[in-house]
C-alpha cells in the first residue's frame, strides 16, 4: 500500500509539472516595427531611411563558428592542426523553438564567436604575421589568446577574422577578470603602443576598402578622403566640419582614428571620426529605453536590440531625407546574421549581470548617498535604475513641435559638447540620461569619453582651458576645457570624496 501511495504521488507531481516554455525568434527586419523606430535627425527633422525587408532577407546568412587566435608560444599542442581539420560549422544550428536557457546558451556563442564576416582573409601575409608574431602590437590576454582576432574554418580554408560583438563589448579588469557586455578600453591598463600603431585588423579593413569600425559597406578604389566623406559627411549642414576629411591622407587618417580610439570607442559608419562616442555598457541594456548616446533608436523590446545589431553589421541605410550618402562604388556587405543568431544574442545580453563590486558601502559612501539626494542628482539619475530614462537637449537645440510622442524629453541641457548630437548623422539633438549603475568599472565619462575618472569628473579645474583631459582629446590638442554637467563641482573636497565613494558602490 505504501508503494502504491508513493507511485500515485509521483504521478501527480509529474502530471502537474510544466515543461519549460519554448519560443521562436521574432522576425527582425519587420516593416511595421521599423516605421517609428529611429529618432528624427536634427536639422532635417526626418527619420533616416532603412532598407526594405526583401533587400535585407535577400542577403545570405554566412555566420560561422570561430575559434581563438593564440599568441606565438601560447598555442596548445596540435591546436592549429585541429582548426584546419574542423571545417565550417554554422554559428547556430537550426532548431526552431528553444527554452529561455537554450536561447541564452546559444546567445553566448553568438556574442563570443561572431566575426565581421567581410573581414575574413585567407591571405598568407596576414596569417603568417599572426602566427610568427611579426604583426603590429595586439594585446595578449591572460589565457594566451590575442585580443580581437579569430580563426574561421571556411570551405576555402582557415581564414583570419576579427571579433564582432565581443570586440568592443568585453572589458578586462586590472586583475585580469573578463566582463562580457562591459565596454572595452576603459579602466584596464593598456600598452601605450596600442594607441600609436594600427593593429592588423585595421590595416586589413583599409586594404579591403572598409572604414575602420564601419562594417556595412565596401568602398574599394575610393581614396581615403572619399571613404571618410561617405562614412561621416553631414551635407545638410552648411558648415559641416567633416568637409575637411575629403583631403585627408592615409597617414592623417590613421592619426585621426587612433585619437578617436582614446575615447574608449571606435568611429562607426554614420558616426564621426572627429566627434567620437565611447562604447556603451550593455549590462542592464534591457532596462534602457533608448539605444545610443543620442537616442538614435527606441528600445521597446528584444526585437529592437536585434534590429540594432542587424543595422550596424549589415543593414545601415545611406539616405537621410533627400541626402544619399553612398556612391556608385559603395557596395553593401552581402551577408547577414540569421534571426535566430540575433534573438539569441539579445536574450544573452539581457541575461548579463555586473561583476562583483569590490567597493564597500561604508560610512563615507553613506554620506555620499545623502549628498546625492541633497544635490538633486536623483531627479535625473533616479534609483533603482539610476536613470529616469529620459532625454536632455544638446546645447542650442530646441524640441521640434512635431517631436515623436515616444520620446520622453526633459527640456533642459546639461551643457556638454553638442557636436555629436548636432553635427553628425547620429545627431538627434538629444542625449539620453545614462544610468550610473556600474560607473566603478566602466571608466571614461561623458558621451565622448573625455574624462577618465570620477575624480576628474568632479574636478573644477576641468572647466579651464589649461586642463589636460585624461580621456579623449581632439588630434593635436594637449589641453582644453571639458565643460558641461557641472553638478557637484561646487562641493568641498571632502564632500566630493564622499560622493565618489557612493557612486562606486552602484
Amino acid at each position: 500500500m505504501a508503494k502504491l501511495w508513493i507511485l500515485l504521488l509521483l504521478v501527480c507531481v509529474f502530471a502537474g509539472a510544466q515543461p519549460p516554455e519554448r519560443s521562436k525568434a521574432p522576425k527582425v527586419w519587420d516593416e511595421k516595427a521599423l516605421a517609428e523606430w529611429a529618432t528624427p535627425i536634427a536639422g532635417l527633422n526626418v527619420r533616416p531611411s532603412h532598407i526594405r525587408p526583401k533587400e535585407y532577407y535577400d542577403l545570405p546568412v554566412v555566420s560561422l563558428r570561430t575559434y581563438p587566435v593564440y599568441a606565438p608560444g601560447r598555442e596548445p599542442a596540435g591546436y592549429w592542426q585541429r582548426i584546419q581539420s574542423t571545417g565550417p560549422k554554422p554559428l547556430m544550428e537550426k532548431k526552431g523553438s528553444r527554452t529561455a536557457t537554450e536561447w541564452i546558451e546559444a546567445g553566448k556563442i553568438a556574442f563570443e564567436e561572431a566575426d565581421f564576416f567581410h573581414l575574413r582573409t585567407l591571405d598568407p601575409k596576414y596569417i603568417a604575421e599572426v602566427r610568427n608574431g611579426s604583426l603590429a602590437p595586439s594585446r595578449v590576454l591572460p589565457d594566451g589568446t590575442l585580443f580581437g582576432l579569430r580563426w574561421v574554418p571556411t570551405k576555402q580554408g582557415v581564414a583570419l577574422s576579427s571579433s564582432n560583438c565581443s570586440f568592443c563589448h568585453t572589458l578586462y579588469l586590472p586583475d585580469g577578470a573578463r566582463v562580457p557586455g562591459a565596454p572595452f578600453r576603459t579602466i584596464a591598463p593598456r600598452p601605450p603602443e596600442t594607441f600609436k600603431v594600427w593593429p592588423v585588423f585595421s590595416r586589413l579593413q583599409v586594404e579591403l576598402g572598409v572604414l575602420v569600425g564601419s562594417p556595412p559597406f565596401l568602398m574599394p578604389g575610393l581614396s581615403v578622403g572619399a571613404r571618410l566623406s561617405q562614412g561621416y559627411g553631414v551635407p545638410w549642414k552648411s558648415d559641416d566640419p567633416h568637409e575637411r576629411l575629403k583631403t585627408v591622407t592615409q597617414e592623417e587618417y590613421e592619426q585621426l582614428d587612433l585619437a578617436a580610439r582614446s575615447s574608449g570607442g571606435l568611429p562607426r559608419w554614420n558616426g564621426s571620426i572627429i566627434f567620437p562616442a565611447k562604447t556603451p555598457d550593455l549590462i542592464g541594456i534591457q532596462e534602457r529605453r533608448y539605444i545610443d548616446h543620442t537616442a538614435t533608436h527606441l528600445h521597446r523590446n528584444a526585437g529592437d536590440l536585434m534590429r540594432y545589431a542587424a543595422l550596424v553589421t549589415s543593414a545601415e541605410a545611406t539616405r537621410f531625407g533627400p541626402h544619399e550618402m553612398g556612391g556608385p562604388d559603395t557596395k553593401r556587405i552581402r551577408a547577414r546574421f540569421s534571426d535566430d543568431d540575433l534573438y539569441a544574442l539579445a536574450r544573452y545580453l539581457y541575461s548579463l549581470t555586473p561583476p562583483a563590486n569590490p567597493n564597500p558601502f561604508n560610512e563615507s559612501a553613506a554620506a555620499g548617498q545623502r549628498l546625492f539626494q541633497r544635490e538633486g542628482c536623483v531627479n535625473c539619475h533616479t534609483p533603482p535604475l539610476y536613470t529616469n530614462n529620459r532625454l536632455t537637449l544638446a546645447s542650442g537645440f530646441a524640441v521640434p513641435a512635431n517631436a515623436p510622442a515616444s520620446l520622453e524629453i526633459l527640456p533642459v541641457s546639461v551643457g556638454t559638447d553638442p557636436s555629436l548630437a548636432l553635427s553628425t548623422r547620429k545627431g538627434t539633438g538629444y542625449y539620453k540620461i545614462p544610468s550610473l549603475k556600474g560607473v566603478w568599472y566602466r571608466g571614461r565619462y561623458l558621451h565622448d569619453g573625455s574624462l577618465a575618472s570620477l575624480e576628474e569628473m568632479f574636478d573644477p579645474s576641468r572647466l579651464q582651458d589649461s586642463h589636460s583631459p585624461g580621456g579623449w582629446r581632439p588630434l593635436g590638442t594637449k589641453t582644453r576645457a571639458v565643460k558641461g554637467h557641472e553638478f557637484g563641482l561646487g562641493l568641498t573636497p571632502a564632500e566630493r570624496s564622499q560622493l565618489i565613494a557612493f557612486l562606486r558602490t552602484l
